[in-house]
């Protein structure tokens, strides 16, 4: 395999064996359809955030930003991949394009480093904690969340050229990640003390929501090793798989972990006598 740096395998796969048209046109859709929704989900949270109470709303006013953080960088993510590759009339395949930018993951990553800490703040300001003190717990999650994300945007330059920095920077990121996890569900087990009932169901939802989205992001990271970094067929099948995965987790752990906020907030707003449909009858 020639060497190209600390590139992500998307650009050795693109050199050696190239991408059938399938193939690179599911990655091309697939990012075109990640920053889609997160302008409709701009719009959501925008046209939405009255059916809440004031109290509540900058949960709302995070999701905005958290959607024009994700719309700009995963358009620009797509826009990259469009630059990286060009189709070779010849073999029929969309190989590397001379001179141009490497295709790079990284842009995901600085798009996390602003929305995690937005998302772990979201729910702090739904849920009342009980028990925990609201300034540590936001700390703490900013604190794990940044680590987890750069450690994480260390480690994947390694993915094709040092398999062992590249496990051992994903296990330090993984460390953060299972403290997220256990802050996170003290949340929502405090949150639902005094909720009502539609909330504390909507609370449940979230957490599984939380748990299954975020487990996404290490598989998508894992993806290389996990389908074969040597091989066309399985590397182009990691390559659109990983992609596919970082989406859908996107989607879910920003759209809907928002719109699920968002209907949680209002069962509370309505507990505490502000009912948006009755106030606009």
């Amino acid at each position: 395999m020639k060497e190209l740096g600390n590139a992500t395998f998307e650009n050795y796969v693109g050199m050696e064996q190239g991408f059938s048209e399938m193939g690179y046109q599911i990655v091309a859709h697939i990012l075109t359809l990640g920053y889609a929704v997160m302008l409709a989900g701009l719009f959501y949270f925008i046209l939405t955030m009255k059916t809440v109470a004031p109290r509540y709303r900058i949960s709302s006013v995070l999701s905005v930003v958290v959607m024009v953080s994700a719309f700009l960088l995963l358009f620009k993510q797509a826009s990259n991949w469009s630059d990286a590759f060009q189709f070779n009339a010849e073999k029929g395949r969309y190989f590397l394009a001379a001179g141009a930018d490497l295709f790079n993951n990284g842009y995901r990553y600085l798009n996390w480093l602003i929305d995690v800490p937005m998302l772990l703040f979201q729910i702090l300001f739904v849920v009342a904690l009980t028990r925990s003190n609201f300034a540590s717990i936001r700390n703490q999650f900013w604190f794990s969340g940044a680590a987890m994300i750069i450690t994480g945007y260390i480690g994947q330059y390694y993915e094709a050229t040092s398999p062992t920095a590249y496990f051992i920077w994903g296990a330090v990121s993984t460390v953060f990640f299972i403290h997220i996890l256990i802050l996170m569900n003290r949340v929502i087990r405090e949150g639902k003390e005094g909720a009502p009932e539609k909330a504390r169901k909507v609370l449940s939802q979230i957490w599984v929501l939380f748990v299954v989205a975020w487990m996404l992001y290490p598989g998508a990271y894992l993806m290389p090793h996990l389908v074969g970094i040597e091989g066309a067929f399985f590397s182009e099948i990691g390559v659109v798989a990983r992609q596919i995965t970082y989406t859908i987790a996107d989607v879910s752990s920003k759209v809907i972990y928002g719109v699920l906020l968002t209907v949680a907030a209002r069962a509370m707003s309505k507990q505490e006598g502000y009912d948006y449909k009755e106030m606009t009858a």
